[in-house]
């Protein structure tokens, strides 16, 4: 995708040491006239390259690295082509031909991308000419493979607002009406000795004891117990989320785990507590066979255990590698709905959706519900997160969101850098899975359906994907709180909300109508969900020219054109009240509310 062409190189004052200065000499460095260069960002190379373009066939230019980016500018034609990668989006670099290899362009470099592209590079086949940007370019996409720091801890970047500050547990928690009679806030977890993935700061029942959630530890898979995500204000239904019981191969049963979910249920008076596992039931008895397991109803009479069908960490990475396949870099028009249907991606979205649904409704009919999958990190997220903005319009406005995915995915463990793979070469890793990304494209199925009930628009989604891989915020780095504790995340580098924050104008839906009480239940059928286009074939340059919708476009001009006509509004209505104060103060009350009879008047949609 092309880059908007911004301000000149400027060396920061890391890269003054006489022995760079001598490398950038070597390496007769100009200045990257077409880049806006981070604050923190260094040169390392240059280089005269040819890009295999699969759009525009072979294009001769100018490839530079950073210490964050792999920048490419054509120089062979009027028509510009620009690369502006950030190198965390790199998962893989190889090379592509040997010294003997025939035919034009055979020789040079491979890229794997995270975003859904790929990007070849060919050089002259004479003395290992593409041997120092291969070794510069995997030092620097794989920086802690190779026992440095990623960008985000060497970025300079001040912003006005602290995007840290964005989520406070206990504001949110006194904000869904915690901590209260049925419900308290536990400190026991403070040191991460109950549970290392968990927040500090949990809320549980209010019967149960310090030494209850011990015991209850013990039986929960990495300790992760029952807490609670979400109060419902009117009814007093929760959503609980937890990891699996370690129940095994034997039946293993615990009485405090059972007497544990029982205080869940007895908290609003809920008949049977629902227990949601978000795996195949098939998988859940496989995972007896390694210590894990499901809620039998022998132990737990007084719950109800729904499986949701949603497949694991593997099937989605391998259902995302054929999704890639059918869309970069062409897309087959003539065999376009079987091939996509053949990858299963909407198959899955669905099944997300579906189990997101059943819990939302569940609680919203007044019981309380227990999510969970093998380790709660997950599916879970996925579920609860989704279930979430379903029932709270707070969580759908463009602060709210942000404290959803603060509290569901990062404080409550995700693991993050095990499966984007930050900074880390081993791209075959198992570990890898687009669980987030896939919850993403949840929430643009969720505003394709309701286009008024969300105050952010797509542009903010697909922000918060490219920074999920580019390593430039701290916001998704690690696996769980207590690691981003330990590498002092918060004071070292810069949140991605402070950026979003920073002008906020460029992700609001200028459809948005505020609805408090309202629950969205989108529709979960193949019939209504569809590929998100213009995330994933993007890079396709028909489609970037379809970006921008029209009617959305007229909309703001609108929007822009209402809010001149207030303001000569105001201008007149003060113009009229200036010739005495006291005129101005008796008048001052009608006159707002004829300005805000013309708001309402000029807000009716068309």
């Amino acid at each position: 995708m092309a880059s908007a062409p911004i301000a000149p190189y400027n060396s920061s004052p890391l890269g003054n040491s006489s022995s760079q200065n001598a490398s950038r000499e070597s390496l007769k460095m100009e200045p990257l006239a077409d880049v806006a260069v981070l604050p923190g960002e260094e040169r390392v190379i240059d280089k005269d390259i040819i890009y295999i373009c699969p759009f525009n066939a072979a294009v001769k230019g100018k490839v530079s690295i950073t210490n964050y980016r792999l920048y490419f500018k054509n120089t062979d034609s009027e028509t510009p082509v620009t690369l502006n990668v950030p190198l965390g989006v790199i998962s893989r670099v190889e090379k592509m031909g040997g010294a003997t290899s025939r035919g034009e362009n055979s020789y040079g470099l491979e890229i794997t991308c995270k975003d859904m592209r790929n990007l070849r590079f060919a050089l002259k086949q004479e003395g290992h000419s593409r041997r120092d940007i291969f070794e510069i370019l995997f030092k620097y996409a794989f920086p802690l493979s190779h026992g440095m720091q990623l960008f985000a801890f060497l970025s300079q970047e001040k912003y006005e607002e602290n995007g840290w500050n964005v989520y406070e547990p206990m504001e949110e928690y006194r904000r869904q009406g915690l901590p209260n009679s049925e419900w308290r806030v536990t400190f026991i977890n403070k040191n991460y000795e109950l549970c290392d993935t968990y927040p500090t700061i949990l809320v549980v029942p209010y019967k149960a004891t310090e030494e209850d959630l011990r015991r209850v530890s013990t039986f929960r898979s990495r300790c992760r117990i029952p807490v609670l995500s979400w109060f419902h204000k009117e009814n007093h239904a929760v959503i609980m989320r937890c990891s699996q019981p370690l129940v095994g191969m034997s039946g293993k049963r615990n009485k405090d785990d059972e007497r544990y979910l029982d205080l869940i249920r007895e908290a609003n008076g809920t008949i049977k507590l629902t227990i949601y596992d978000a795996r195949p039931n098939v998988n859940a008895v496989a995972n007896k066979a390694t210590g894990g397991g499901y809620e039998g109803d022998d132990a737990y009479q007084n719950a109800e255990l729904v499986f949701l069908d949603i497949h694991n960490i593997h099937v989605m990475r391998e259902s995302l590698k054929k999704l890639k396949d059918i869309v970069y870099p062409n897309v087959e028009e003539s065999h376009w709905l079987s091939s996509l249907e053949s990858t299963h991606w909407l198959e899955h979205i669905k099944l997300v959706l579906s189990g997101a649904i059943q819990v939302a409704d569940k609680v919203s009919s007044g019981s309380s519900v227990v999510v969970h999958c093998s380790d709660g990190w997950d599916r879970t997220a996925q579920l609860t997160s989704l279930a979430m903005l379903m029932l709270d319009s707070y969580y759908r406005t463009l602060r709210g969101f942000q404290v959803l995915l603060e509290k569901e995915w990062i404080s409550f463990g995700h693991k993050f850098a095990s499966r984007i793979g930050h900074g880390d070469k081993n791209h075959a890793d198992q570990d890898r899975s687009p669980i987030f990304l896939q919850f993403i494209d949840c929430v643009w199925q969720m505003t394709k359906q309701f286009p008024t009930a969300f105050e952010f628009n797509e542009r903010l989604l697909v922000v918060i994907l490219d920074h999920l891989y580019s390593c430039r915020f701290g916001t998704f780095l690690y696996n769980c709180e207590s690691a981003r504790e330990s590498n002092n995340v918060r004071m070292k580098t810069v949140s991605l909300w402070s950026l979003i924050n920073s002008d906020t104008s460029l992700y609001i839906n200028p459809f948005y109508t505020p609805e408090s009480s309202r629950v969205l239940y989108p529709v979960a059928s193949m019939r209504h969900l569809e590929l998100w286009v213009t995330y994933y074939i993007r890079w396709n340059p028909r489609i970037q020219h379809q970006q921008q919708s029209p009617v959305e476009q007229r909309y703001k001009e609108l929007l822009a054109l209402r809010d001149q006509y207030l303001k000569k509004l105001e201008e007149l209505q003060l113009s009229d009240s200036a010739p005495s104060s006291t005129h101005l103060t008796n008048s001052s009350t009608p006159n707002a509310a004829t300005a805000n009879q013309h708001i309402t008047h000029l807000q009716t949609p068309f």
